[in-house]
């Protein structure tokens, strides 16, 4: 397990912004890893160099979108220690990823990189993968301060507004920032 906190610290310091923890505790990350153990439909593979955690990679097979029947398996968090890099652990990884495809009896492989890690966009290109969207995260107060005070239109039909208490402190955020803006 420590090996894959390793692996998983490293990989969450190069991706994630200071939003996102780079560490987890041992007991969640024992308690995720026994959930995808438990799931028939996904997998964890680690690449070992003489007994050693060099890589990881985890896999989801779902459905290719909510409306599509047709399944994909999703890869995400590939990741490989610096040291280990460019000598076939990725590769065998996403190999590995294909056979699970096969074994499934599924036809396509989504992948997810880090925007700002040229060499992993640049690896799943030189093996076919092309862009098919962006994928965006933030936190949920920074998603909050920035959406609109009222609430969206549904949830006023046929009731009065009701405005939680994340709409009235991002409203109040607004004002501060227009009243130091207007002191200026």
């Amino acid at each position: 397990m420590d090996a894959l906190l390793e692996i998983w610290a490293d990989f969450s310091r190069r991706t994630y912004s200071e939003r996102f923890p780079a560490e987890m505790p041992a007991t969640e990350a024992a308690s995720a890893v026994a959930g995808i153990v438990a799931d028939p439909d996904q997998r964890l593979l680690v690449a070992l160099v003489e007994d050693q955690v060099i890589g990881a990679i985890h896999l989801v097979r779902a459905p290719m979108s909510p409306i599509h029947a047709e399944q994909a398996i999703q890869i995400t968090h590939l990741h490989v220690l610096d040291a280990f890099r460019r000598h076939g652990a990725g590769r065998a990884l996403i190999e590995a990823a294909v056979t699970w495809a096969e074994e499934k009896d599924t036809g396509h492989v989504l992948a997810a990189a880090a925007v700002h890690s040229r060499d992993a966009n640049r690896f799943m290109a030189r093996l076919g993968l092309t862009q098919v969207a962006v994928v965006r995260g933030a936190t949920v107060g920074a998603l909050r301060a920035k959406l609109p005070v009222d609430p969206p239109a549904a949830a006023r039909v046929g009731s009065r507004s009701h405005r939680s208490v994340g709409q009235v402190l991002a409203q109040r955020r607004s004002q501060r920032r227009a009243q130091t803006k207007s002191a200026d």
